[in-house]
């Protein structure tokens, strides 16, 4: 059994020395690549939450304009509107006015072309009462002469009216 101690001797020799360049050689610098790359995910991983956090914090920002901008156009539509109907109201307003003006002055000109009229009728009639008057005072009439002379002046009436 002792050959067999000298064989397992050799090979724990052998063993420890292939461990220890392993350790030195392998082994280190892939730990220090496992390292890194662990170091390196985390880093990663930190990155994208302060990303996120980031993105979440610019679609709030978003919203709250787009928010704003539908609350300031909403008013703007409303203003509008108010505006418009204000218009409209004051156009009715000043149209209605005017057809009120124009009503009271075509009434006042029929009124003034009325009495006009009139006055010039009485004018008429007065003239031909004058003109029927002084013929009956020149005639002595009968009836038959009276009937012609009111034909007469019906007549004269007639043409001048």
């Amino acid at each position: 059994m002792m050959p067999q101690l000298g064989t397992m001797l050799v090979q724990l020799a052998v063993f420890l020395v292939l461990f220890l360049l392993l350790r030195k050689y392998a082994f280190g610098p892939l730990m220090k690549v496992m390292s890194d790359r662990a170091e390196y995910i985390e880093n990663q991983i930190t990155s994208a939450e302060k990303n996120r956090a980031e993105v979440e914090r610019l679609a709030a920002e978003h919203k709250a304009a787009i928010d704003s901008a539908k609350k300031e156009a909403a008013e703007m539509l409303e203003n509008a509107r108010r505006s418009g109907d204000k218009q409209a109201a004051d156009l009715v307003a000043a149209a209605e006015a005017e057809a009120r003006r124009l009503r009271e002055e075509a009434s006042a000109e029929i009124k003034r072309e009325k009495e006009l009229a009139l006055a010039e009728v009485r004018e008429q009639v007065a003239a031909l009462s004058v003109l029927l008057a002084g013929k009956i005072i020149h005639q002595e009439l009968n009836a038959e002469g009276h009937k012609a002379l009111f034909d007469e002046a019906v007549k004269e009436m007639g043409v001048r009216v």
